[in-house]
Formats: structure tokens, sequence, C-alpha cells
């Protein structure tokens, strides 16, 4: 379950790229929803996915909010090839460092799961 959301200390909009916001919109619909996702590339920090909000959480820290993906516009959108705009929340005062490299970090990710659904391998069948 996402943790409640507490008082961001930045919010900025933010453009999401059509691939990454399919690609973890199909995870929600063939894997699970909620979906927590470790990255890899950061240690400790996880993302817990759902149809309305990305929460980028520190597991070493009770999984003390990080930084959130949310109110995603989805409803003026005309195709899946157009970007989706959110407005980012910060939360932690070094989350602008990682801001990006933990969105291309949830991608690669979400697709490499998404691969393994796919060819029967999910989560080291």
């Amino acid at each position: 379950m996402p943790p409640e959301s507490p008082i961001a200390l930045r919010i900025f909009p933010k453009c999401i790229d059509a691939s990454c916001y399919n690609a973890i919109r199909l995870a929600l619909r063939r894997i699970a929803n909620p979906l927590r996702v470790d990255l890899p590339q950061h240690r400790g920090l996880s993302v817990i996915l759902d149809d309305h909000v990305w929460f980028c959480v520190d597991g070493f820290h009770e999984d003390l909010p990080v930084l959130a993906w949310r109110d995603f516009e989805v409803r003026e959108r005309s195709s899946l090839q157009e970007a989706v705009n959110c407005q980012l929340h910060l939360y932690h005062t070094h989350a602008g460092l990682i801001m990006g490299s933990a969105l291309e970090a949830l991608e690669c990710t979400v697709v490499q799961h998404l691969d393994r659904v796919r060819t029967g391998t999910a989560f080291g069948e």
C-alpha cells in the first residue's frame, strides 16, 4: 500500500515519456496493482505504483517517501504516443539529485518485469 502523502518540500511540473507511462500502466494491469518495484541502481529505493501516484520510498527508513509522481493528466491524451504531464513532489532535501535517474531506473526495471511476464519467467519462475 502506498504511504500517506506527506507535505512536499517542492513541487515541479514534469512530463513523462509515453513509453515510460505506458509500460507502467501495463505492469499495473498485468502484474499487480498496487505494485512495488525495487530500483537496484539506487540502493534501498523502491517505487510503489498505483493508478494515481508513483511513490519513490526509502526502504532503509521504513518506506519514508523521497519523491512522487502524481496528478497525471491523461484525460486530454488523444493517443498512446503522447507524453503525460504530471506533478513531481519532492519530500527529501536531496530528492532532486535522483529524480531523473530514478524514473529511468523505474522504466527499465518495469520493462524487464513485463518481459519476464511475457516469457513466463516472472519473478524467478
